[in-house]
């Protein structure tokens, strides 16, 4: 769980000089052993003069080394039984409360999004990635399921295959989806997005393709979700679990996953796909203004 020091480092970080990022940096990194440091002992772990610390400091807003100290203390000790369960996370990474800063969002959804991403490339081998993509580039048919927030994914997906020439479809209705995976054979390959694993709809889906004896795609949160039984290739994302926040940082990581499964499947035959995003752009270019709007 983020603390209030480490939100409140990065919110002025932008602002810093340069030596006065050295000191953030360090701090940043090392939050634990700061608390029980002297100002002297930190300057020269970070490589900076004991004055630069101090207006580092001073920048962000404590009112010296003393308070500084006493604030991570304290910030410390509160993660801590926050870890242990006596307080409830409403967010994932930070608590979202009426008393928070409306400052601090921007920098404390950012790093929560970056903690995400980090976590799913993590989970997401390079022998898996290889796989995905050789199973949509070689599918008679790509079928792509998804409801609610992940529908956007689903989408984002479908578009960008179908730029690269790939066939593949999506419906909407989610009668449709279950008859199109009943229809599947061996030579296709099924996609189910779904953040919780648990999306009925989707995971019905992805059963019906499954016994078509299609192949099957999965992108979820959880391993042991349910539409993990039905997955031949599985990519998790961060495993941790989310709460009200599960709409918005679910979002991000699946937008990576896409673009990266996007990328790879240019990357695998270049000159190819190439040749096709340009027969694609000249079908879009036709749909622009040549010289903006006329009024």
């Amino acid at each position: 769980m983020r603390n209030k020091i480490e939100t409140q480092i990065k919110t002025g970080y932008a602002d810093l000089r340069r030596s006065e990022k050295l000191a953030a940096d360090y701090i940043l990194e090392h939050l634990g052993e700061a608390a029980d440091m002297p100002l002297d002992r930190l300057a020269d772990s970070a490589g900076v003069s004991q004055p630069t610390v101090l207006r580092m400091l001073k920048a962000l807003g404590f009112d010296g080394y003393k308070d500084f100290r006493y604030q991570l203390v304290a910030e410390l000790a509160k993660s801590n039984v926050a870890e242990e369960g006596s307080q409830p996370q409403l967010m994932y990474g930070y608590t979202l409360d009426e008393a928070g800063s409306l400052e601090e969002i921007p920098v404390s959804v950012m790093m929560t999004t970056e903690r995400m991403l980090e976590e799913t490339v993590k989970h997401f081998p390079g022998k898996t990635y290889k796989k995905v993509i050789s199973a949509l580039k070689s599918a008679r048919m790509v079928d792509i399921y998804g409801v609610e927030n992940s529908e956007v994914m689903a989408v984002d997906l479908l578009t960008k295959l179908l730029y690269l020439g790939l066939p593949c479809r999506h419906f909407t209705d989610c009668y449709l989806q279950q008859i199109a995976a009943g229809s599947l054979t061996p030579e296709d390959v099924a996609v189910g997005i779904s953040y919780s694993g648990e999306s009925k709809d989707t995971v019905d889906a992805m059963r019906s393709a499954k016994k078509a004896g299609a192949q099957t795609i999965v992108i979820t949160n959880f391993t042991e979700s349910t539409i993990s039984r039905y997955a031949d290739i599985l990519i998790p994302t961060s495993q941790d679990q989310t709460f009200y926040g599960n709409a918005i940082f679910s979002r991000s990581t699946q937008i990576l996953l896409v673009d990266m499964i996007y990328m790879g499947v240019i990357a695998s035959d270049y000159k190819h796909y190439m040749k096709q995003l340009n027969r694609c752009e000249q079908v879009v270019s036709r749909k622009a203004y040549e010289h903006g709007v006329k009024r």
